[in-house]
């Protein structure tokens, strides 16, 4: 299922509900755009009746839209399981540049792309299905035709190596800024390259003005489609603050977290506390010396 409705319905000021039969799976920014009220993902359940797809609520069709009822979620929602050994990494950034008229978009999720696959991505586009070749000059010329509007954006990899990224731009009183989730599946734990998180990292810092970083790990699909069931959540693994946020922060404060490690690594990927650590390191942050800082964990 593409991400193009979604869009539309926005435009002219709608709701879209995506009715499904269960076995149907939806890419990721398809899902990410139902997952917004007053969108929805409606699935028909087996047992009669629907539920969310992304909730496990059972809906009932009343006044003219799908309407939650009870406060359990469907059998069928909570049922199924996602194969165990397949992982989903997640890694959420920001960066900021100058509006500079050389400034060429894109390229910190290139790089990023081709540090974790070894290849750049092969196709973008503002809607699914992709359709044009993975070209960082167009993207910057449709991103300086929109603006000041945002402009919001779709990359996708091989079906050897699958990827996909959703990258939004906007104009800040900082600059140009880029938001980019890229999301990679492996087949097994062992493939996921969370040791080349730290020199990703300092790639961005140095060469993309990174400001923010969050990267995360769950089980789910290798495919990276998401099916109408319940799925585990997503985990920290790292949450890297570039330098103008360590400056307004204080270097002092930032090096020294409420966490029982040093400022290098949170988690693994399978502790669920690591939640709650992420946390306590984002308040920590926001209440240093320079509390006007900007420091937040990436969306």
């Amino acid at each position: 299922m593409n991400s193009s409705p979604p869009s539309r319905t926005s435009r002219t000021n709608h709701a879209l509900h995506l009715v499904t039969p269960p076995h149907v799976r939806l890419t990721l920014p398809l899902r990410t755009a139902l997952s917004g009220a007053p969108n929805r993902w409606v699935v028909q359940n087996p047992a009669g009746g629907y539920y969310d797809g992304q909730s496990g609520a059972q809906l009932t069709w009343q006044g003219g839209t799908f309407t939650p009822t009870g406060t359990t979620a469907a059998d069928s929602f909570t049922a199924a399981t996602t194969p165990a050994e397949e992982r989903q990494l997640t890694v959420s950034f920001r960066t900021v540049h100058a509006a500079d008229g050389d400034l060429v978009l894109g390229r910190a999720l290139e790089a990023a792309w081709q540090h974790l696959t070894g290849a750049p991505p092969v196709g973008w586009g503002t809607a699914e299905p992709v359709n044009l070749p993975w070209s960082p000059r167009q993207l910057t010329d449709l991103a300086r035709d929109r603006a000041p509007a945002p402009t919001h954006l779709i990359a996708v990899g091989t079906p050897g190596r699958p990827a996909v990224a959703t990258h939004r731009v906007t104009r800040t009183t900082a600059g140009v800024a880029q938001d980019t989730t890229l999301t990679l599946g492996y087949a097994t734990p062992a493939e996921v390259p969370l040791d080349a998180l730290e020199s990703l990292a300092a790639t961005l810092v140095h060469e993309h003005d990174l400001t923010t970083m969050l990267t995360t790990l769950r089980n789910a699909r290798a495919d990276l489609t998401l099916p109408s069931h319940l799925e585990a959540p997503p985990l920290p693994v790292s949450f890297t603050l570039g330098p103008r946020d360590i400056r307004a922060i204080g270097l002092t404060h930032a090096r020294r977290p409420p966490l029982a490690t040093k400022p290098r690594q949170l988690g693994d990927g399978t502790d669920p506390e690591a939640w709650a650590a992420l946390q306590n390191l984002a308040n920590h942050l926001k209440n240093g010396p320079g509390a006007a800082s900007s420091a937040q964990l990436p969306s």
